[in-house]
């Protein structure tokens, strides 16, 4: 497995985004996208406690993604309370796609959409908070929108692959998931993945990643933090293509699980081998 540092960008231009990242789909990390951003000095946690510390929040934990827990929401907290907690050391509790905006509306004018490119979906965005060492396992974003992700007062760590690559990521047949872990990689149970080339890269405060559109993504945080991913459509056709993948998931996919439970993830298993079989 082979995997390149991310390239890290200061005072890049629309244009030269454009065309030297957007258009062949290739990540980078903005060192300076944000720094215009009331929310990169005053997003702190004592702020957030102070402020906004009353708010119920909904948890999830490792559990998520397992097929007879589908879904399920772990148990709910008070924001400030949580964010004690994600302050004093690892723990396996996040708060995933939260629209914090709904809740906090005074919170949008704290942000600026950027001008690097058109289609920020202005109404889509959401908030991801997680304690040390907690991960994001490996999947690409359903809807095939462009991710910016920026990150507030801690680090993170991102490791990406390219679409071409999904094979080798035995990749389950109707999800956008996989269950490879590179930063812990089993090559016994996936000897396709030892052929894999990708990216990774930290990025800390006030820094962003652009994660392209269907680009496979693997995030831990370094330390206990949040970011706020916003998103981008640069084509008619991509939106299409996720409203497509979101119906397959809704219908197939949900709807296997809860007939069939186990079975149907043995199943995806089984399959993602084979379609790995040519690469090994």
């Amino acid at each position: 497995m082979q995997l390149e540092a991310i390239e890290r960008r200061s005072n890049l231009s629309r244009e030269e985004f454009i065309e030297s990242y957007l258009k062949p789909k290739k990540p980078v990390i903005f060192t300076d996208l944000v720094k215009d951003w009331p929310a990169t000095e005053k997003w702190t946690f004592d702020w957030l406690k102070k402020n906004h510390g009353n708010l119920e929040v909904p948890l999830i934990d490792k559990h998520y993604h397992d097929p007879d827990k589908y879904f399920q929401i772990a148990k709910k907290m008070k924001f400030g309370d949580y964010l004690d907690l994600i302050q004093a050391g690892p723990v396996d509790l996040r708060i995933f796609l939260f629209d914090i905006f709904k809740k906090i509306p005074e919170l949008a004018e704290d942000i600026r959409y950027p001008t690097i490119m058109d289609g920020f979906i202005k109404s889509y965005k959401f908030m991801f908070f997680g304690g040390q060492d907690s991960v994001t396992s490996l999947h690409y974003d359903m809807d095939c929108s462009n991710v910016f992700l920026t990150q507030f007062q801690t680090k993170k760590k991102v490791i990406l692959f390219g679409p071409d690559q999904s094979k080798k990521l035995y990749k389950h047949p109707y999800t956008v998931m996989s269950h490879f872990d590179p930063e812990n990689p089993d090559f016994d149970r996936f000897p396709a993945a030892k052929n894999l080339v990708g990216q990774e890269g930290v990025f800390g405060h006030g820094e962003t990643v652009f994660i392209p559109s269907l680009w496979w993504h693997h995030i831990r945080y370094v330390d206990g933090g949040y970011s706020l991913a916003l998103r981008a459509n640069d084509s008619v056709f991509t939106t299409l293509k996720g409203g497509m993948f979101l119906a397959r998931h809704s219908i197939v996919d949900r709807g296997m699980t809860k007939v069939l439970g186990r079975k149907w993830k043995e199943w995806k298993e089984n399959k993602a081998s084979e379609n790995a079989l040519e690469f090994i």
